[in-house]
């Protein structure tokens, strides 16, 4: 009664709708069936009375609520004809079917497989109903509800396949009715269950091409239409490639729609750039042409649409020739690899465009060099530069701009782009330097006013860009001048309001200004780090809401939702975010450069990182936010650099912080569920237990890091099986493969971090971790088996290899699991394989034990054979074969009587340097230095005549940077040097030998080491 009486107070109304929709929830069995069944009936058909009778809308969906409760509690205890007429009536009653198949999509339970024919049936009959285009359209949407209620129920596609030809003809007569609300149902079918469209993908493509083309729908209605077509080519781009013959009539309508501009005479006198419309045609042309060549591919997008775009280019309208220019701005991401070729030709076009008559082509073409260069970088850069900036405005003119009286617009681009181009050229900016930097200073000193704060803002990044590029000699000139600027600033920073542009600009400056300034930039952090924590510690605001309240807020800027279904949706206000994204990563910067000089703060920064390892809120929130993601990224790389700082406080000091952040390495491992970011927190663990070493791991610690590092192995396991189940698909084709292989390239980064932190555990616990490691032994056996791709076995034996280096000689327990392979493997035919056994093999040599000489002896002859393979020393080639080398010299040093050194040391003496894997060249340089200094026979050679030789050797090594100057194994070869040096005649041979450049190299090493 107090629902339908609408003369209540509306509270009132409310208010009885909710505990009546909870009754029914929470004690319909206790309720319900106690009703006398004409209390039933009337309770049934006053709701549906009072649906069609409601004219407030809030009202009216909590009363669809009740309404879908009540069915979805029918249905599940009365599942008979009377309960089904009740749900089918309550569907056709404004949108309960909406909230029905949305919130309760599980209603029919284990009987829904029984009255699937009913409900097809009704469906069908409603969307037949000619008298009743409201029904008809309802039907269509409830269609699409039960579809999306049931996205993993392959086989009840099929079943109502049947339905789409009436369902798009729901789609077409509700447009031209006004109504796009089946539309927008279509939309969501392409976005989440895109193969219920296969059997009528040609009619549904047909259809929204139909609609995006015909100029008599509203702008809306016609930008849904093309987003069907977009949305698949991102979700079933495999189907949609089949038909081309539809791709290559939606680009000319997507360019139809960039050319949908007003016409605006102050556009290029404006002072403020105006945020785009993003309901535009224009905008949403060029966002869905960027969305399908990413989703298509530019080996089927480019040659469709290269012709019409040089058509556009060459047309006297210059709404055309800007269409064309951010057309090519649009597609540069998703064409890339096809682009490439054409680049030069492309840019050469372009830059013609600089110079057009017209303000709005001329910036669309400034954009499209800025977006080649974002898309195609650094080569872009590296092959253009020079041409590009003979089209551009001389840096005298944009010098001129900074002093005279430009628009505030102007001058913002100006810096910015300075910046630009300082961060670019770096060290070759040091002649532009004084030209520029005077004007900036001048900008940042005199640009107070509340409406320039962007300006200065800005500026005060360009300064910071100018200083980094030309170094620290050049710029401190005008260091102290920028400090006292920058100082000044800072004081007024708690005057500033939350939303002021200059806050991220000052945070990242200091930043830049630290790794400037280096070890001398500690005496400003007591004035930096109080408003930088307080950046960094913003919480942002967050609400769950209702789908009405949601529906409220959504015009409110800033803020974006997440769907959680039963009418729930779960909002974050973004603003500040970006803020605090990148106060993080500058607390990182200052932990990394200031090292025990930011020990004061190590505490209160941890403090802070340590809970935003967890900064997602929700699963599905850091799907549409980056600025989230860089936060816990910031939050993973600082523990290991905090506990770097922290060291000079000592041992107990450095524990406490450990113990503060262990746990919730180990827990964000476990549950991170972005792949950039896991991979950056396990980094980091892996970082930390290296700092930290034995001990570090209590026994929970270990138990937890093995069931998830288990976890993590049979995933990447599973997927590889899914993938494989999707090479089978219908759909496969080559686009598919590069999809495929991209989720692969992601699950063999994950694996290379398992090895990173078993390698790290190894490392610090050696064999006493033995025990623990069992638990995973199979899974790393299993990466190493003969048909798994080459990745797994090359980080598998990486493992194994930890094993043996750290584990040794207890590692030959586990011998029977790695030693064949080992064996087989240093002749596979990925060199990024036989590097790996190539490695376990000299270790094998150097810490195995007497127990591996055998295998020693048997991996001699197999080392040999990749050394000397006629493509040994090519680029790909050259680190396996350096780690051959490698391990034939452990073999002699280590293992002599398991080879023959005298017959081996001339041939391996004829190999060296190595100069491209460092590690390894440090290893045969000592060794060398072994032989050298213990005057062994067959290394200096009769009368020393090997000793040239040995020159040429040292100055290779030098001329390629092989050995640090500050590495112990240098200063000895710089002491083999002088030896000679000393001698007179034999020094004057030596040199004598060497090209100028092996001669400068001697030189250097002498001078250096």
């Amino acid at each position: 009664q107090a629902i339908r009486n609408t003369a209540a107070a509306e509270e009132a109304r409310q208010m009885a709708a909710v505990l009546l929709r909870r009754l029914l929830s929470s004690a319909f069995d206790e309720v319900y069936p106690t009703l006398p069944t004409d209390v039933q009936t009337a309770i049934k058909s006053e709701l549906l009375m009072i649906i069609q009778m409601e004219t407030q809308s809030s009202m009216r969906k909590k009363i669809c609520d009740i309404a879908a409760e009540l069915a979805r509690n029918l249905i599940g205890v009365y599942a008979n004809t009377e309960s089904l007429q009740f749900l089918f009536l309550s569907f056709f009653s404004e949108d309960v079917f909406y909230h029905f198949f949305r919130n309760f999509p599980g209603i029919f339970g284990n009987q829904q497989q029984h009255y699937l024919d009913v409900i097809k049936r009704m469906l069908v009959q409603c969307m037949q109903d000619q008298e009743h285009p409201s029904i008809r359209t309802l039907s269509a949407r409830a269609t699409a509800a039960f579809i999306l209620a049931n996205e993993h129920n392959v086989a009840l596609f099929k079943h109502f396949a049947d339905l789409l030809p009436g369902f798009l003809q729901a789609v077409n007569d509700s447009c031209y009715q006004n109504d796009d609300s089946v539309l927008k149902s279509l939309v969501e079918i392409a976005d989440t269950v895109p193969k219920y469209l296969r059997p009528h993908l040609e009619a549904t493509l047909q259809l929204s091409l139909k609609l995006c083309g015909d100029t008599g729908l509203n702008n809306m209605q016609r930008q849904l239409a093309l987003e069907v077509i977009v949305t698949l080519s991102e979700t079933a781009a495999a189907m949609l490639r089949k038909h081309t013959n539809i791709v290559a009539q939606t680009i000319p309508q997507m360019l139809a729609m960039m050319v949908d501009l007003e016409e605006d005479e102050d556009w290029a006198n404006a002072d403020e750039l105006e945020d785009d419309d993003f309901d535009s045609n224009a905008v949403a042309g060029e966002s869905a042409l960027d969305r399908m060549a990413c989703g298509l591919g530019g080996k089927l997008v480019l040659p469709m649409i290269k012709e019409h775009i040089m058509q556009m280019l060459q047309n006297p309208d210059w709404k055309y020739r800007h269409a064309g220019l951010m057309a090519l701005s649009a597609i540069g991401e998703g064409c890339h690899q096809q682009m490439e070729g054409i680049l030069n030709e492309i840019v050469n076009f372009v830059l013609l465009f600089l110079q057009d008559p017209h303000p709005r082509v001329r910036y669309a073409a400034c954009n499209a060099v800025g977006q080649m260069a974002t898309d195609f970088a650094p080569g872009f850069q590296k092959k253009f530069h020079e041409k590009v900036s003979n089209e551009s405005t001389s840096q005298e003119t944009l010098a001129v701009s900074l002093i005279q009286k430009g628009t505030k617009l102007v001058l913002e681009q100006v810096v910015t782009s300075i910046a630009s181009v300082a961060d670019t050229a770096e060290e070759k900016f040091v002649p532009y330097y004084d030209l520029f930097m005077p004007s900036l200073k001048h900008i940042v000193e005199n640009a107070v006013q509340k409406e320039l704060r962007l300006l200065r803002g800005k500026t005060i990044e360009c300064i910071s860009l100018i200083g980094l590029a030309v170094g620290k000699e050049k710029f401190m000139q005008d260091a102290s001048d920028v400090m006292q600027l920058l100082l000044k600033t800072q004081t007024d920073f708690s005057d500033m309001e939350d939303d002021d542009p200059q806050i991220s600009y000052m945070i990242s400056a200091w930043a830049r200004m630290c790794k400037i300034l280096g070890k001398e930039f500690q005496q400003y952090l007591p004035v930096v780090m109080g408003p930088l924590m307080k950046t960094a510690s913003i919480k942002p605001e967050v609400a769950l809401l209702d789908t009405q309240d949601m529906e409220n807020m959504s015009d409110d800027d800033g803020w974006e939702f997440v769907n959680l279904g039963d009418q729930q949706s779960f909002g974050i206000k973004t603003a500040g975010l970006e803020e605090k994204s990148t106060a993080c990563q500058m607390l990182v910067c200052y932990a990394k450069e200031l090292k025990e000089g930011f020990v004061e703060y190590t505490e209160q920064v941890v403090k802070l990182m340590v809970p935003l390892l967890k900064f997602y809120f929700h699963d599905d929130i850091l799907m549409f936010s980056l600025t989230i993601k860089r936060v816990r990224v910031a939050a993973a790389e600082s523990m290991p650099l905090l506990l770097e700082c922290a060291r000079v406080r000592g041992p107990e000091y450095l524990t406490q912080m450990w113990h503060f952040m262990c746990d919730a390495l180990i827990k964000a491992i476990g549950t991170e569920p972005d792949s950039d970011v896991l991979s950056e927190i396990m980094h980091s663990f892996a970082k930390c237990i290296e700092v930290m070493g034995d001990g570090c791991l209590n026994n929970e610690h270990f138990e937890e890091l093995g069931g998830i590092l288990k976890a993590k192995l049979e995933e990447h396991f599973k997927n590889q099986e899914l993938r494989q189940v999707k090479r089978q698909d219908e759909d496969y084709d080559e686009q598919v493969e590069e999809s495929l292989q991209d989720e692969d390239d992601n699950d063999v980064y994950i694996l290379t971090k398992v090895s990173d932190i078993l390698h790290s555990i190894f490392s610090s616990y050696k064999e006493k971790v033995l025990p623990w490691f069992e638990q995973l032994l199979p899974l790393i056996v299993n990466l190493i088996c003969p048909h798994r791709p080459w990745p797994d076995r090359q980080w598998g034996l990486c493992i194994f290899d930890d094993v043996i280096e750290h584990c040794s000689p207890a590692s030959f327990k586990y011998a029977e699991y790695f030693l064949r392979p080992m064996l087989q493997y240093v002749c596979d035919s990925s060199p990024e394989v036989r590097q790996a056994a190539a490695y376990g093999l000299g270790v094998m040599a150097q810490y195995g034990g007497d127990n591996y000489r055998p295998f020693c002896t048997e991996a001699l002859p197999l080392l040999v054979r990749v050394i000397q393979s006629a493509d040994a020393k090519t680029k790909e080639n050259i680190n396996a074969t350096e780690n051959c080398i490698s391990a034939v010299g452990k073999m002699m040093k280590f293992k002599p009587d398991c080879v023959n050194v005298e017959e081996v040391l001339p041939h391996w003496l004829s190999w060296l340097p190595l100069h491209e894997d460092k590690e390894e060249a440090v290893q045969t340089f000592s060794y060398l230095c072994d032989l050298i200094e213990s005057n062994h026979p067959i290394v200096l050679g009769p009368n020393n005549t090997n000793l040239p030789k040995i020159f040429s050797i040292i100055a290779d090594g030098e001329m390629h940077e092989a050995i640090k100057h500050d590495d112990p194994c240098a200063k000895r070869l710089a002491n083999v040097v002088r030896q000679v040096q000393t001698s007179g005649g034999l020094w004057t041979e030596c040199i004598a030998q060497l090209s100028p450049e092996q001669q400068a190299a001697i030189q250097e090493l002498l001078n250096s080491a």
